[in-house]
């Protein structure tokens, strides 16, 4: 960069122009490419080589991300392209002070048992020009709970910091700040005021909330290894989610309107929880805004992903301003739960993914622990002492610690958190999946609805094999997994007209994404209070991944623009507070009551049993004083296949189905869940049914009033291009009529929709 034709080297986004400034002034800014500077930086790095060098080539991709602190996925990934960006796209200031400008300012709250009082840490971090130290007072005032309190303080010169500790006024009730669905999301309003000798006064108006986080990390009764939970206030939460992933490939398209559409998507699927992938960007300030205000919890990886990285002087000294400017920006939010230092690389070198001769681990291993532990833990512990830290996910937490902070194996089911994904098992047999303490990520891909995919394609892509439908597709072998999994329950398209067969498949690989995930969650959500041969207390399903960077095949839950798939609606039922699961175990169908709620409730099981060709039921039952207690996974009913058959005459596996629900006193209902005793390309007496839907509009939501004449598995209404969502979406419809609403996210009107709609059920495939 050159101000006024003299050169100012800059690799971070501020620096001193102090000495160059003139009255009138040019600012010239050159930029290298990326993808050079990065392949140049491996290329000096002579010593050893830091791998992988390139990503696999489905991912066609750019090689050497790892040498540039730049968004890794923007060089390729197995989901997104490979558009790794050049230019500023954030606003440039110049900034002028005479003696000291605030650069820093958070609000850490701290609970002290001892006194069961709330205390505030307010850090102020200012850059001083002064050469002389700066006297003045702060007063911090919180109105809404009677605190006001002045101090005198003293800057130094330099970076001059303030710490104040605030004792929260005991006469006050504080509310703390609770995760979705366990409470309400309070802050309070806080003014503090600065007034220094020097002559000018700051005033900074923020909000404060109050919790507290611990990761719990110990024996358990019956199970070798340690449990791997969240307590917030003093209470252990389920952590039910997703993993989020840059909203675009180019950040100065993602604004405050597109990510409270995704936030408030996930918010609305019951989950209380995300995770920050290490592959992305750190989030702006909206995204953590708005998941403090939905009560949004977030693990925040490091922007370190599935690669090794060097530690050469210069590269840790970037990487150190970064961890610092990020803890100090971010760690005021209460969303905010936990700081991971990287994904998946503790498990790139126990796993040996990138081949390392045994002779040249030592060295690897050295470097990982130089970055992760002694650099970036470091910072963080330094400069926030209230919320936890692991250097890796996957890992075993403490017992990675103990191993030197790399485990021989970080998807031990004993410890901590793992990664899991199985694309050849049956995804609907519950028994390929690990009864881990924290599910961390495990998913499946999808196809995006046609209307998505119709913007960015012409009509000869419209085949699943078509140039475009490889081209998007970044993982190895991904469409061909899909159909796999699709043809293990459910009968492939076998038209011959190649637009509804192409509208046929993305609608199946929807449906099976969204079942083999609800497999795979309602297994972790039923395996919490339990252990099973030393394995189980799960405490965590964060399902990858929740949005798109493009209209592509991918693991998302949410398309590119916001359209929920069917996974997303299945995630609303599948994270519900209050759950009934059902499995099978040789030839036993057990059913689990599930809850969230904080007290126990004695409840109403209702399971009804339907032939596929009859809209009335075969035969119900209602089993009364069943007990779900308060945030766990309790067994509420066991009857063996053969004897529910037999007691459902006329009823055999292939001809029947099993649908149920939780029902109690206030209104208090779960969602209806359902068990399928077969495969459906085997189901009997299955016939296509007659859907049709009646749409009117009532105040500002939609009614879809939707009548079948037969039972009618995944029912999907679609309404193309219209922005919004569905109440209730990919629905096993058992009778006649049902009420759907839709909520618009942009003006429309009953007639609009009317003509948009499209209503699809499972054998409308052809």
């Amino acid at each position: 960069m050159s101000l006024l034709g003299q050169q100012i080297t800059c690799s971070t986004d501020t620096f001193d122009i102090t000495s160059v400034i003139k009255e009138v002034n040019f600012v010239e800014v050159r930029f290298l490419s990326a993808i050079s500077y990065a392949a140049e930086q491996s290329r000096c790095h002579t010593a050893y080589s830091i791998p992988p060098a390139c990503p696999p080539p489905v991912q066609k991709g750019e090689c050497h991300a790892n040498f540039i602190r730049k968004e890794q996925c923007s060089f390729g990934w197995d989901w997104g392209p490979s558009f790794p960006t050049q230019g500023i796209w954030k606003d440039v200031r110049i900034e002028a002070y005479n003696c000291y400008h605030l650069i820093y300012f958070s609000l850490t709250p701290f609970f002290v048992k001892s006194t069961q009082q709330w205390s505030l840490e307010i850090e102020s971090i200012f850059d001083v020009v002064s050469s002389k130290p700066i006297a003045g007072l702060v007063t911090v005032n919180i109105p809404k709970l009677q605190t006001q309190q002045t101090y005198n303080v003293k800057l130094q010169p330099g970076e001059g910091s303030i710490v104040l500790l605030v004792n929260i006024n005991k006469s006050s009730t504080v509310e703390a700040w609770w995760p979705n669905g366990h409470g309400k999301q309070t802050g309070y309003n806080v003014t503090t005021t600065f007034i220094m000798e020097a002559g000018y006064q700051i005033e900074k108006f923020s909000k404060a909330y109050f919790r507290t986080v611990e990761l719990v990390q110990e024996p358990i009764p019956g199970s070798p290894g340690l449990s791997f939970y969240f307590r917030i206030n003093g209470r252990p939460i389920f952590i039910k989610g997703s993993n989020w992933i840059p909203a675009d490939s180019f950040q100065d398209r993602v604004t405050y309107d597109k990510l409270w559409l995704l936030l408030k998507s996930a918010a609305d699927a019951n989950m209380n929880a995300l995770r920050v992938w290490g592959g992305g960007v750190y989030e702006q300030d909206d995204f953590y805004d708005i998941c403090d205000e939905l009560g949004i919890m977030i693990w925040q990886d490091f922007m370190f992903a599935c690669a090794l990285y060097p530690t050469d002087q210069n590269y840790l000294e970037s990487v150190r301003a970064e961890v610092s400017h990020q803890v100090r920006r971010l760690k005021s939010h209460p969303s905010i739960i936990l700081w991971s230092g990287n994904n998946e690389n503790e498990a790139a070198i126990a796993s040996d993914w990138f081949s390392i001769p045994h002779a040249d681990r030592e060295v690897y291993i050295k470097d990982y622990v130089l970055l992760y532990v002694k650099n970036i833990r470091e910072i963080v512990l330094a400069e926030d002492k209230s919320r936890p830290f692991v250097a890796s996910s996957p890992t075993n937490g403490v017992e990675s610690v103990k191993e030197g902070w790399l485990s021989q194996n970080p998807y031990d089911t004993h410890y901590g958190d793992t990664h899991f994904y199985d694309y050849s098992s049956d995804c609907w047999n519950w028994t390929v999946y690990p009864k881990t303490r924290f599910a961390s990520e495990y998913g499946f891909q999808s196809w995006p609805s046609f209307s998505t995919l119709e913007k960015v394609s012409s009509t000869e892509d419209w085949s699943y094999t078509s140039n475009f439908s490889l081209h998007r597709q970044h993982h190895e072998n991904g469409n061909d997994q899909m159909l796999q999994q699709i043809g293990y329950h459910f009968k492939l398209p076998q038209t011959t007209d190649p637009i509804k067969k192409f509208k046929d498949t993305i609608y199946l690989t929807q449906v099976m994404q969204a079942q083999c995930t609800k497999t795979e969650t309602e297994f972790y959500r039923f395996s919490q209070s339990e252990i099973i041969n030393g394995e189980g207390h799960t405490m965590g399903a964060l399902y990858w991944q929740l949005n798109d960077i493009w209209q592509a095949p991918s693991w998302a839950s949410l398309e590119y623009g916001g359209k929920w798939k069917l996974l997303h609606y299945f995630a609303q039922h599948f994270f519900a507070p209050l759950l009934p699961v059902a499995y099978e175990d040789k030839g036993v169908l057990y059913i689990y009551g599930v809850s969230d709620l904080h007290t126990d409730h004695e409840l109403t099981l209702k399971v009804t049993v339907h032939s596929w060709s009859s809209l009335e039921p075969v035969c119900t039952l209602a089993k009364d004083g069943v007990t779900v207690r308060a945030q766990s996974a309790v067994p509420i009913y066991k009857e063996s296949i053969n004897d529910l058959l037999e007691r459902c005459r006329n009823c055999t596996r292939k001809s029947c189905v099993v649908t149920f629900y939780l029902v109690g006193e206030g209104g208090l209902r779960s969602p209806t869940n359902h068990h399928f005793l077969s495969s459906l390309k085997d189901a009997v007496s299955l016939e296509k049914a007659q859907l049709s839907a009646a749409v009117s509009q009532q105040d500002d939501i939609y009614i879809f009033d939707l009548q079948t004449t037969a039972i009618a598995p995944f029912v999907t209404l679609d309404v193309g291009s219209i922005k919004g969502r569905f109440s209730d979406n990919g629905f096993l419809m058992i009778e006649k009529k049902k009420v759907v609403v839709f909520y618009a996210w942009e003006p429309t009107s009953a007639e609009e929709l009317e003509k948009s709609l499209t209503l699809t059920s499972l054998m409308d495939v052809a």
